[in-house]
């Protein structure tokens, strides 16, 4: 295999990372974005000077930069730059909203900002001044801001930056003034323990959860993971999705930097575009949802494409998502996997060499360094294998929430585990099985039911592309199966015809009391692209008839 990879050693910081690869592979790929290709020298060179621009603005070890960049060099550079002097990155979604902006900001209590003015539509510069009133007052010195207290500088991409910020070249001007000795100083003083990322993420409290992660662990995580994978220098990771989300930061690029490869980036999904970045650059790796290979293999230039470089990645989902991936890509060692931000991004990953049927119905054995255990989620005992329980994880896991110390009483057990919060089981063979979100069991009649039991039923259907199932009040049962299905196009199935052939292979209580039929586009989905549960569920109170009256057929009710 070209370019076979050593375990990372002593290269256990970002800055590490960066130096060592631009030592052994200077002339490798390492990053392209559109026109623009940095070889692993070049990348270094950028990281230093954006990193010495951070120090003459003030920006220490410890101190928070946030971004809010899409998919651009300039969000690894300026990531791999922050890390480099010990600055820990706070990760902003380009889909945040005014109030979401505002709530990050002041919960990461970012030093630095570095941002774009727009992105899709969704304006940034005009929130951040009504936040941050001082950003258009010409002053001399950093910046002052009455609400955002801890923030001095704000670096703007693209076009003008208002009076108290900074331009993009005009900031990177300000690296002359520190010099190297200082430099060097900054980044030896940075430790494997030391936080690189907060990461944001929603989960079952009202406000998103900052997950902190560290330096050594990411780098040492991410080369297990490509170890998985098999990669090597040669492979280049197609990744649209965002470099904000762990899938992106915490998984894909350092499982293929620590093996020296290249990270091809598409700013946003656009399947059209995808499949010519990936014939054009050659793409071998995949990483996505479902959604996205739908929608690839959908597309109209889809047959007329040469993918053939592509041969691995990581993607989740039931057997028939996976399958689907594989045909769409012609990805034939893709891994399945298992884990959360929490823990890296992975805990989990199938071997690419695997037999398909492992790969499709496990999500792997643990990394090494990793154990994972299903637990009783209310006695925390651990359960024997193939018992199904709440997964929990040791080893490389996340040192905490972000200024969240209930949230982080009630994460992690008394031996240290995390606490994932998913169902799963540890199969005779070692390797997870997972089996879905403990809030998402569905209790009816006293009774609990599976949704991805159900989910993989309806997906057994010949007439049936994608299923989801949640749970919904109901007076009688307390909670009833609800699900809402794709039929293929042209199908002669209707909703009565699905229930019909669950009633034939699940017991009467697991049978959906209540489905809808949809088109692709009418799932709830997060910013992410995954299917949005909550939403889902909120969603079926007002698809569902309250009289005799009936629901428009892209949205029909049928009740069982």
């Amino acid at each position: 295999m070209a370019g076979a990879s050593t375990r990372p050693g002593s290269r256990r910081t970002l800055g590490d990372l960066v130096d060592a690869l631009a030592a052994a592979t200077p002339a490798a790929p390492a990053v392209v974005s559109g026109d623009e290709r940095l070889d692993y020298a070049t990348l270094k060179q950028r990281v230093d000077t954006f990193a010495r621009a951070l120090m003459a603005s003030g920006v220490r070890h410890g101190d928070r930069v946030a971004l809010l960049v899409s998919n651009r060099i300039e969000w690894i550079v300026a990531a791999l730059a922050s890390a480099r002097i010990g600055a820990i990155v706070a990760a902003i979604s380009t889909f945040s909203t005014p109030r979401e902006l505002a709530w990050t900001l002041e919960h990461c209590g970012a030093s630095a900002l570095v941002m774009l003015p727009e992105f899709r539509g969704r304006r940034f510069l005009e929130p951040l001044a009504a936040l941050c009133p001082e950003l258009e007052q010409d002053a001399a010195g950093p910046l002052r801001s009455t609400r955002l207290p801890a923030l001095r500088t704000v670096v703007v991409l693209d076009g003008p930056a208002p009076a108290a910020a900074f331009t993009w070249s005009g900031f990177l001007a300000r690296a002359s003034s520190v010099d190297a000795k200082q430099f060097a100083a900054a980044q030896a003083a940075v430790a494997p323990t030391d936080l690189c990322y907060i990461l944001y993420t929603s989960g079952s409290t009202a406000a998103p959860k900052g997950v902190t992660l560290a330096h050594g662990p990411l780098i040492d995580n991410g080369f297990e993971i490509g170890e998985r994978m098999h990669l090597s220098s040669a492979d280049r990771v197609w990744l649209a999705v965002p470099l904000f989300w762990s899938f992106g930061s915490a998984n894909a690029l350092p499982a293929i930097m620590t093996h020296g490869g290249c990270v091809v980036l598409q700013e946003s999904f656009e399947p059209g575009e995808t499949l010519a970045l990936i014939e054009r650059e050659h793409c071998s790796v995949y990483y996505g949802m479902v959604n996205m290979a739908r929608a690839l293999m959908e597309h109209p230039t889809h047959p007329g494409r040469r993918l053939g470089a592509m041969r691995t990645g990581l993607t989740i989902g039931p057997p028939e998502d996976i399958a689907l991936t594989i045909r769409a890509l012609g990805a034939d060692k893709l891994c399945n996997v298992y884990g959360s931000t929490e823990t890296y991004g992975n805990c989990a990953v199938t071997d690419a060499e695997e037999p398909l049927q492992m790969r499709l119905e496990r999500q792997g054995l643990p990394l090494p360094g990793m154990t994972i255990r299903a637990v009783d989620p209310v006695t925390r005992r651990p359960l024997p294998q193939g018992e199904v329980g709440e997964l929990a994880v040791h080893g490389r896991i996340t040192p905490g929430y972000y200024r969240a110390p209930e949230a982080n009483a009630e994460a992690f057990d008394r031996d240290g585990f995390f606490l994932t919060g998913d169902l799963g089981s540890i199969e005779a063979d070692g390797r997870v099985r997972f089996r879905g979100r403990l809030k998402e069991m569905i209790k009816t009649g006293g009774v609990n039911v599976a949704p991805l039991e159900v989910e993989h039923v309806l997906m057994q259907h010949p007439d049936v592309v994608q299923a989801y199932v949640v749970g919904v009040p109901d007076a009688t049962r307390g909670e009833a199966v609800a699900a809402a299905i794709e039929l293929r196009a042209g199908s002669t199935s209707d909703g009565a015809a699905v229930i019909a052939f669950c009633r034939e292979r699940l017991a009467s209580y697991k049978v959906p009391a209540r489905l809808v039929v949809r088109t692709a586009a009418e799932f709830p989905r997060t910013a992410t692209g995954k299917i949005h549960k909550p939403g889902l569920r909120a969603e079926f109170s007002t698809l569902l008839p309250s009289s005799a009256g009936e629901v428009p057929a892209s949205s029909r009710t049928e009740e069982s």
